[in-house]
């Protein structure tokens, strides 16, 4: 501990009651949520002292954060390049430049079927910057790109940029025959975009009030006082979108809750038309995606069909649905991707995914890998008519990598794979399957990674990761920095816990709403487990997770203190029965078919009152916390970590509890692959320390 340590914080405590179905509590904390302007300096001054706080506790890892960062640098081959892919006349990459934080965007004229022969560093013959996000960024502590979207002629780029984290875009144009922009801008402008066949008109989304998108707007090229609104969504529960289907041939608008999807459908020659309904639209608990071959649509859908099934409809008749793949209790459809000749199906089955083609006749043939434990998806694959499929593939110990896979032949031809500097060689890691046994039986996948050499004797620490939320998986992942918790004996464990969909739709509903707690229960499980099987000493195990995940930190945190040595907890949800009863914050209304209402159901009240993070902090001696948060993010406030802290201190003051406030970040952190690296230095330094081994 530096002498020169900066005293402790203490937020201000003040009356603040609040009360739902007849129970009133006091939230003294509350007060860091107030979004008054004349209120701000009082919240930067508190959140700049627990940053104070936090670097004179940790300033003695200086030495160490410079050190994990030098590894994660010179690690990284920092002027590299990824694999072109063709669309129509040009290939398409994107490539690094040593000191420079951000991707520059390229491309180059196509003269032949096979990807131009690029190296890193080596200038490329006929290379076009489409955009330079440096240039873009230059000037700004933040940077972020937001659409992205070439028009189907080539000519034409949508782009949107963002310079604070709240992740809302300025939409602009550029004309790539002359490199220049329009001479306009549109505010206000979400993730996505469409353009029309003829790249006459391109479609957006805006947001309202709650961060919600809710509208679509078409944009006429050169004449920004004339946008058009196309549609709006009024139901608060339902979030929408705009895209193409993959053979450009129709626009489509998404409206989807987190239980509930539709679909209207356009023309895309004809972008001043009218939408068509798909089917009948929307049918409550029906989740639909659509994409277009030929004459006809194909709809995965899971009405009566948990894991979803996949057929098609013909596109003069929307509501005649044949089906090809039924469903299956044990193989989860997760998306098709049609091509002139097939559809590309992405699966998982047994905690695994997997990529198969199904062809004209109806086969379904999967892509098989050696490795009992990996990844794999698809790639960029624009070419509608290709019969090579481009894949991203990757594993606890084997580096990102990409793959064409030639559907005639059927073979794998391995494009890249992510370089790592210095003397990393994978055989010198292993990566292993556990399995935990939850309180009611239910046995929870742990994906294992450690160095060679690091026996499950029981004396090995351990980080342990987990999510549980929104049906996303936590599928086994490369990552450079993670080498420097490896090289130095961690071991290195992902919960794959209800509520994620690592064990298909069934997994993800066993972990929501009234059944939330089993996220929890699965995750001490899972600790034990790694204990018990001797990949953990029982005193040595960390947790760690963000966001949704965050709100795993600090329920764990309350489940089971004595469990863990340490809990590093990112963006964390941990103020969520609040935030859930306040539908004026950002996503919560949408949050409600996750969650629950606990505006309208006493139930749900007190069954997220029983497990939110903040609303159950006691005086018990909670494990090592550092929770790391941001400024201007807008999925989940600082002010949750924050008043979570604050709370912390109060009841447990012998507790050893910092706050991180990144001042320029969104959700996903500092922008630019310099800060981040720096940021996560900061996080394993503080792992190492609070392991005991720094």
């Amino acid at each position: 501990m530096s002498e020169t340590q900066a005293a402790k914080p203490e937020a201000p405590r003040r009356d603040h009651p609040r009360t739902h179905h007849g129970d009133t509590v006091n939230d003294p904390y509350a007060w860091l949520n107030d979004r008054n302007e004349e209120k701000a300096p009082e919240v930067l001054e508190y959140l700049n002292a627990e940053n104070e706080y936090t670097e004179s506790r940790t300033g003695h890892l200086a030495e160490l954060r410079k050190r994990i960062y030098a590894e994660i640098k010179d690690r990284t081959q920092e002027t590299d390049l990824s694999v072109p892919y063709r669309k129509d006349a040009w290939w398409y990459y994107s490539r690094t430049e040593e000191g420079k934080d951000y991707p520059i965007r390229c491309r180059v004229a196509a003269t032949g079927d096979t990807p131009p022969t690029v190296e890193p560093g080596v200038p490329v013959q006929g290379e076009t910057v489409v955009i330079d996000d440096n240039e873009l960024a230059a000037g700004h502590d933040f940077f972020l790109l937001g659409v992205y979207d070439i028009s189907p002629d080539g000519n034409l780029l949508a782009y949107g940029v963002n310079y604070t984290g709240n992740e809302t875009f300025t939409l602009k144009f550029k004309d790539l025959r002359t490199g220049e922009d329009f001479p306009y801008a549109i505010e206000g402008v979400l993730y996505g975009g469409a353009w029309s066949a003829d790249g006459a008109a391109f479609f957006y989304t805006k947001i309202d009030d709650a961060w919600r998108p809710f509208q679509i707007w078409r944009h006429l090229l050169g004449k920004p006082d004339e946008d058009t609104l196309v549609y709006q969504e009024d139901d608060v529960r339902f979030r929408v979108g705009i895209g193409l289907t993959r053979s450009e041939r129709y626009l489509f608008i998404y409206s989807g809750s987190t239980t509930t999807t539709e679909y209207r459908y356009l023309d895309a020659t004809d972008p001043t038309g009218e939408f068509t309904l798909f089917n009948n639209g929307r049918e409550q608990g029906v989740e639909v995606e659509i994409d277009h071959q030929g004459d006809r649509f194909w709809v995965l859908h899971n009405k009566n069909a948990e894991n979803f099934t996949l057929g098609w409809t013909p596109v003069d008749d929307t509501t005649q649905f044949n089906e090809v793949i039924p469903h299956h209790p044990e193989v989860r459809l997760e998306s098709a991707e049609a091509f002139a000749e097939h559809v590309v199906v992405s699966l998982r089955r047994a905690g695994l995914s997997q990529v198969a083609i199904l062809d004209r006749e109806g086969v379904l043939n999967e892509i098989a890998f050696d490795e009992p434990l990996y990844t794999v998806g698809t790639g960029a694959n624009p070419d509608y008519e290709s019969r090579h499929l481009r894949l991203s593939y990757g594993s606890l110990i084997t580096p990102a990598s990409v793959y064409d896979y030639d559907i005639d032949n059927a073979a794998l031809l391995l494009r890249k794979r992510t370089a790592v500097l210095g003397d990393f060689d994978p055989s010198h890691y292993r990566q292993y399957r556990e399995w935990a046994v939850a309180a009611d039986g239910t046995k929870v996948p742990i994906s294992i990674v450690a160095k060679a050499g690091v026996e499950p004797d029981g004396t090995a620490p351990c980080l342990l990761y987990g999510y549980g939320s929104y049906e996303a998986s936590i599928d086994p992942y490369f990552s450079i920095p993670r080498l420097s918790l490896l090289d130095r004996g961690v071991v290195f464990a992902i919960a794959h816990v209800r509520g994620g969909g690592e064990m298909g739709r069934q997994w993800y509903e066993q972990g929501k709403l009234l059944h939330k707690k089993n996220t929890f229960t699965d995750f001490t499980a899972s600790a034990d487990r790694l204990a018990e099987a001797g990949w953990a000493a029982p005193d040595k195990i960390i947790a760690r997770g963000g966001s949704a995940g965050g709100l795993l930190m600090g329920a764990v945190a309350n489940l089971a203190p004595e469990r863990f040595a340490g809990i590093l907890a990112e963006v964390p949800f941990v103020d969520a029965l609040s935030t859930i009863l306040d539908p004026t914050m950002p996503l919560t209304a949408g949050e409600w078919e996750e969650w629950g209402n606990p505006l309208e159901s006493a139930e749900v009240y007190e069954y997220m009152k029983s497990y939110s993070p903040y609303e159950n902090v006691t005086n018990v001696r909670y494990p090592s916390i550092l929770a790391v948060t941001s400024l201007n993010d807008i999925r989940v406030g600082f002010h949750e970590p924050a008043k979570w802290v604050a709370k912390l201190r109060h009841e447990s003051p012998e507790s050893d509890v910092l706050l991180k406030t990144e001042m320029e970040a969104g959700h996903g952190g500092r922008s630019g692959r310099y800060g981040a690296w720096e940021e996560e230095a900061f996080n394993l330094a503080w792992l190492l320390d609070t392991f005991g081994i720094a």
